[in-house]
């Protein structure tokens, strides 16, 4: 099923608010060993997309034109700035500000970012969940964490998760039936090669090897769709 992944990672958020919830306090030690092996697996999981590619110099000119203009466009500065904003302005000193503190913080985390964007999209292209359900994993953790010291708001931001990721998978499910199932392969060989890339960058940003900028890449996934499409045409 097309939403199974989505439903699967909310599921995972509001099971792990529910237990941190209950916690007063995670130790740092588990926390960051957990953490260091998730981020393990999502490196994996980005070499093994990377590799489904079929023409590597494409994959290279979408992510270097892709940099290019989300720097330009400052995604991730705007995103950051957006997300600050929301926070100002919903935050307040009662309880129901703690709420609403935590389901906004929460809310960017877990939609906020390339993760989220390809994982639908590999759902609704070829029902292939692997990336939201490692998503899953790290939301989950990151749920109960964040439940244990901003509150029970960061459960209900699992509903905007499922509706933002749901939205794109039944998308990318509907445009399948529009488009030749050769041309079909082209994108998602091509889109599953530089989201695996970019997917790569998140593993090594949660193992704090180098920051990188994945939110800026994000041009370039329609950039791969525009250049498969004109190579078919030449």
């Amino acid at each position: 099923m097309v939403l199974t992944g989505t439903i699967v990672n909310g599921l995972a958020i509001i099971i792990g608010a529910s237990i941190g919830v209950k916690l007063q306090k995670i130790p740092s030690g588990m926390k960051d060993t957990v953490m260091k092996a998730i981020g393990l697996a999502v490196v994996i999981l980005g070499i093994s997309m990377a590799l489904e590619g079929q023409q590597f110099l494409l994959a290279i000119f979408s992510l270097a034109i892709g940099g290019i203009l989300g720097e330009w466009m400052d995604i991730e500065g705007k995103l950051n700035q957006a997300g600050a904003v929301l926070e100002r302005k919903l935050k307040r000193p009662s309880s129901e500000g703690n709420f609403a503190g935590g389901f906004v913080a929460a809310t960017l985390l877990f939609v906020v970012g390339a993760m989220a964007v390809i994982g639908a999209l590999d759902s609704g292209l070829r029902n292939d969940h692997s990336v939201l359900y490692t998503k899953s994993l790290l939301d989950g953790f990151s749920s109960m964490i964040f439940a244990a010291t901003m509150g029970i708001g960061v459960l209900f931001s699992a509903v905007p998760v499922v509706l933002y990721q749901g939205s794109i998978a039944l998308a990318a499910a509907v445009i399948v039936t529009y488009v030749p199932n050769s041309l079909m392969d082209l994108f998602i060989a091509e889109i599953t090669a530089v989201g695996g890339i970019m997917i790569l960058a998140i593993g090594l940003n949660i193992l704090g090897v180098k920051p990188v900028r994945v939110a800026n890449l994000l041009p370039a996934i329609p950039l791969a769709v525009l250049f498969v499409w004109v190579m078919s045409l030449i």
